[in-house]
């Protein structure tokens, strides 16, 4: 096993306001499949755009079928070691926010505080109307749709309800997206994690970072076009490069024996 860059580890150990930027690279050790890899979502189906959503039913029916398909593996999924290794981060207190774009919750899961956690994204797990604003559990939207009602309305309102997730073509929440921005204003060092860094307006969050003085960091398998802002550049798998880089840093959580 390699050990890790000692100027990385010397950026991580003066980092004192780390932000922690993952993507879908991450959760794929967790079963989730990423979307623009080799074998990813978009390799074999089209997404359905926002605009297309709001104005076409048979769009809707669509976003339900795949929301449908792919709920069992959100429901299920369980943290993996990067995950976990992120998480002793937080709590060794060197980790200020984690910025995601997933939206499968898994940092909450694996035990990162809650408010920490900034979902660009939002979340597989809620349902909201596009009319009155109301949110509700994704499971209850998806029983609906399994008892035959292939476009469920708001249960409140009659509006149109759609997954609680950033669609192609709809914009990032603003109050979300300037949370992340100024989390990237404030933070030391940017590490991130298992992202193309290709989808804006989310990937500009590193050049805000560095532009304000922070180190950057990119973990990831495949070249990105924030590369060349970087400090350090790891190649590693990402369910290897965490956990190791964060044992170094904080030593074996089992103790030296383990």
């Amino acid at each position: 096993m390699q050990d890790a860059d000692p100027k990385l580890i010397e950026l991580l150990r003066q980092g004192k306001r780390i932000l922690l930027f993952t993507g879908a690279g991450i959760s794929t050790g967790s079963g989730i499949p990423d979307f623009r890899g080799p074998e990813g979502v978009w390799k074999r189906r089209q997404p359905v755009y926002y605009h297309d959503f709001m104005r076409s039913e048979a769009a809707r029916i669509e976003h339900w079928e795949f929301k449908l398909e792919g709920w069992a593996g959100y429901r299920d999924a369980k943290p993996n070691a990067t995950h976990e290794a992120i998480v002793r981060l937080e709590k060794a207190g060197k980790v200020e926010a984690v910025v995601t774009q997933n939206i499968d919750g898994l940092h909450q899961k694996a035990g990162v505080a809650a408010e920490r956690v900034i979902e660009l994204h939002g979340s597989m797990f809620s349902v909201v109307c596009v009319s009155c604003g109301d949110r509700s559990p994704m499971k209850e939207a998806l029983a609906r749709v399994e008892a035959g009602e292939a476009d469920p309305d708001c249960p409140r309102c009659g509006g149109i309800l759609k997954s609680a997730t950033v669609m192609f073509g709809q914009r990032l929440d603003p109050g979300v997206f300037a949370r992340a921005e100024r989390a990237a204003r404030g933070c030391d060092l940017f590490l991130a994690v298992g992202s193309t860094l290709t989808v804006e307006p989310a990937a500009s969050l590193c050049g805000i970072a560095a532009a304000s003085g922070a180190a950057l960091v990119i973990v990831n398998a495949e070249p990105t076009p924030y590369d060349t802002l970087a400090a350090e550049v790891i190649r590693e798998p990402i369910g290897t490069a965490v956990p190791r880089i964060t044992r170094q840093l904080l030593g074996n959580p089992r103790g030296p024996g383990a």
